[in-house]
This record gives structure tokens, sequence and C-alpha cells, in this order.
């Protein structure tokens, strides 16, 4: 009869290993289940980047307005027949703040 209980109790260890520690396993599971929870968290944060680069796009492609801003922001440009105004702080004022030009110590 004890002998009938160990076999019966490795048999049952046999069949519950596959299911513990096995290729699909219940560890393999929930791993799988914690990179699939961080790819959605990357996807949604690619997700959101993406729809505000198609709204800039869009703008882009339709308006002259986004056009302008850019063009005026980021290369310097400024219309045919316009005025540029460049306004300099006070020599005061910016004597404080500013480095010496002639480098002194």
């Amino acid at each position: 009869m004890r002998l009938l209980t160990l076999v019966l109790a490795a048999l049952i260890a046999l069949i519950q290993y596959p299911l513990w520690l096995g290729k699909g396993s219940w560890l393999r599971v929930w791993e799988v289940d914690q990179q699939i929870r961080a790819q959605r968290e990357i996807n949604q944060k690619l997700q959101v980047r993406n729809s505000a680069l198609d709204a800039e796009v869009r703008d882009l492609k339709q308006g002259y307005e986004a056009i302008e801003e850019r063009a005026r922001s980021e290369l310097g440009m400024i219309k045919q027949d316009e005025i540029f105004f460049q306004v300099l702080q006070d020599s005061a004022a910016g004597s404080a703040s500013a480095p010496d030009p002639g480098g002194s110590r």
C-alpha cells in the first residue's frame, strides 16, 4: 500500500510539473503578462506622440499660418515688406547680468 501511495504521489508530481515549471507554466504566463502590460504602456505613449505629429502634419498641409510660424521661429525669416525690430536691453541692466566682453579678471 505504501508503494502504491508513493507511485501515485510521483504521478501527481509529474502531472503538475508542466503546470508549474513547463513551457506553458503559470510562471511563464505571468512573465508574458508583465511584458504585455509594459508594451501596452509604451504603445500608448507612442500613440500620443504619433497623434501630436499627425496633427502637426495636417496643420502644415492645410494652412500657411503654421508654415509661417515655423519659418519665423526656427529659421528667423520675415515676410516681404515686413519690418523687423530687435529690442535690446538697457546697458545698465544688461551689464549686471552680462559677462565681461573683455575677459578681464
